[in-house]
This record gives C-alpha cells, structure tokens and sequence, in this order.
C-alpha cells in the first residue's frame, strides 16, 4: 500500500502550508543525495518527500488527496517524480530563492551538477603549444597571448546596467531548464529565453550588451615541466572564459605538439639517433662524437659491429614526467657503403676483396651462407 504523504512528512492532516514546508525543508536537508553519497535508501526517502510535498503543498491537489487518497491524485496526474534530477528541476526556485540555500547553495542546484541558475559557467579554453625536443627535455616557460571571454568592468559581469536588476524567468520559473512533452515522453531541455540561467536581465548593461562579458587578449605565462610529450595536456585553472553572473571561469588546456627533429626521434622517454658509420670504423672500431638533448657525448664503436645493432647511452633521453630518472639515447649503427670511390680507395677495395676471398675466417655468416650454397644447391661462389 502506499504511504500516508502526512506520516511520510510527519505532520498531523490539519497541519498548515508553513508546517509542510517547514518539515518538507528539515527532512529534505537529512535525505539529500549530496550529503548521503551511494545510499539507495536516502534517496528512495528523498523521492517520497518530495512526492509528498508536491500534494500537500498545492491546495487542489490536497483537497482531492484528502477525499479521495492516492486514487484522487492519480486522477489528477499523479506524482512526475523519477529521478533527483526531476526535484531539483520542480523545487530548486521555491521559497523564494530556493528550499535547500540553506545548505546547498542558490536554487537547490547540486555541486556534482554543471546546472546553475544564478550564474553561467565560463566555456574552456584550447590551444596548442610547440616545442622543440630540447624545450620538452630540459622544461620551459612560454608566454602566450590568449584572446577570451573576460569579465565586463562596467557592470563587474552582471551584465546588468546601473538601476536595473535580474528577473526570475518567466518561462523557466527559474528552473533553468524547460519539460516539453512528446508523445508519452517528457524531454526536458534548457530555456531558451535565459539559456539556463534562470534569470533575465531587465535593462542591459551597454558594454557588453547584457552578455557579462567582453572579448580582449590576455597576456599569460605557461610553465612547461621536464618531460612533457607530444599530446600532453596541461590545464591552467581559471584561465578560460569568464563565468557570466557568479559563475566560475572556465579552464585553458594548453596541448603539447613536438616539433619534428633533424636528427633525433622519440619513442616513448627513449631518444632515438642513427649514427652513420664506415666500413673501417665498423671492422676496425673506433670512437666516436654523437649529440644528445643535453650536449655532445664520445661513444665508443666496438670492432667487428654490424649495421643495424643498436648502442645504448643511459640517462640520455627525456625525464620521466611521473617520476624519479630519465630515458635512454639509442644509437642505431648504420655501416654506410661509399657510393663512389676515388682510384686509390678502389685499388684498396680491390686488395681488400682478395684477401677476403682468400681468408673468410672474421666472416661467420658469410661462411656459414656460402656453405649452405654448396650443400643444398652443390656450387660454390
């Protein structure tokens, strides 16, 4: 059976409509979601009261409620609660100024909820920064321009003109938001007439024309930490567009974009760098002078090493944004073949490939082919 709406208010019938508020405000600041996070049975409760006062608090809908009990109010329409959406929606302008200011602030609105109704939040900002691999290694400071919305100094972003004042909207009731039913749906949507607000501005301030806000260039400084990759985000709070009648400026998110470079590649916090090599250096070894992010380095190249091995300098990479360290430089050998040769580098090729032909023994996997050439295809080269 459904619950008396006068037990689940705890009023006696001839309680009056101050009564009904009174207790609809103190039982409603005890169930609130807000203040009961994850339990069902608060918000179970919260529903009922406020199916109760819908009723109570509205004189025909009484009368039939006391004559007739449920079957009486279900005849009327019924209760339109589904969610605590739907509550906030139909009481979060009455009283005055709203049953839960005393505790949740302005018009009832919920603090987990983008809905305002006495100020509009400011929109965020997006921009994207480039950097070289050395800004992104070593942390930079960039100062940048930034056109956006700032708040009006003539009417301080109310966007109200001197002697004039807000008005709750007359189509909203100063809910925000409008119900428009299709079909057996209700969809509920912002008010057009004061774009969620909930308020109207009865004479416009003539500088911003009532909007709050003005466009202008803002000059700011943007701190890049060490590490930062291609696509990172930062956000700088407070920097967006500013909020419109007390509401809180938006953000600037500055994006990360890492300029391409001549010579190294990134992957991941590793730096990538191919290092060209001769034939003499790769049989004979040698040392040699490569760059890194943070200067030049001598690196040693063991004899014998074939094109394509991979040398490792740690602590030569970018620094690990979350963290202790840094990334590896990797060096890719890369055994260049001369494509033209003067008469006396050829005359050494030449004595060379002869001496290679007599003596294969520093050539384990041409050794190793040429064998297989005999055993499977039964010649030699």
């Amino acid at each position: 059976m459904p619950k008396d709406y006068y037990e689940i208010l705890g009023v006696p019938r001839n309680a009056s409509l101050e009564e009904i508020k009174k207790a609809y405000r103190t039982l409603a600041l005890k169930y609130h979601p807000d203040k009961n996070p994850g339990d069902k049975e608060a918000e179970q409760r919260f529903k009922e009261l406020a199916e109760a006062y819908e009723v109570l608090s509205d004189p025909e809908k009484r009368r039939r409620y006391d004559q007739f009990g449920h079957d009486g109010v279900r005849a009327g329409g019924g209760p339109r609660f589904h969610t605590v959406e739907d509550i906030f929606a139909a009481f979060g302008d009455i009283f005055g100024g709203g049953i839960f200011d005393d505790f949740f602030g302005p018009f009832g609105g919920r603090r987990t909820t983008r809905r305002r109704t006495t100020g509009r939040a400011g929109a965020d900002l997006r921009i994207e920064l480039a950097l070289t691999f050395e800004e992104a290694a070593r942390g930079t400071v960039k100062e940048v321009s930034l056109r956006r919305e700032a708040a009006c100094r003539r009417c301080d972003g109310t966007g109200v003109a001197p002697g004039g004042r807000l008005q709750r909207c007359r189509t909203c009731g100063g809910a925000g938001q409008v119900l428009a039913a299709q079909g057996f749906f209700s969809v509920r949507t912002t008010c057009p007439h004061c774009r969620g607000e909930g308020v109207n501005v009865s004479e416009p301030c003539r500088t911003c024309g009532g909007r709050g806000t003005v466009l202008e260039t803002t000059d700011l400084t943007v701190e890049i930490p060490p590490g930062v990759r291609d696509g990172t985000r930062l956000v700088k709070q407070g920097f967006g567009n500013a909020g419109v009648r007390g509401g809180p400026d938006g953000d600037l998110q500055v994006v990360i974009r890492l300029q391409p470079h001549p010579v190294f590649e990134r992957y991941e916090d590793d730096v990538i760098c191919e290092v060209p090599i001769t034939f003499s250096q790769a049989a004979l070894g040698a040392t040699v002078v490569v760059p890194t992010l943070y200067g030049t380095a001598e690196v040693k190249i063991p004899a014998g090493i074939a094109s394509g091995e991979v040398l490792r300098l740690r602590g030569q990479g970018f620094p690990h944004l979350e963290g202790r360290g840094r990334g590896d430089q990797l060096l890719r050998v890369v055994v260049e073949t001369p494509k033209r040769l003067t008469p006396k580098q050829r005359k050494l090729f030449e004595e060379l490939a002869k001496l290679e032909k007599e003596d294969r023994s520093g050539m384990p996997k041409l050794r190793s082919f040429l064998a297989k050439l005999k055993e499977y295809f039964g010649y030699e080269s």
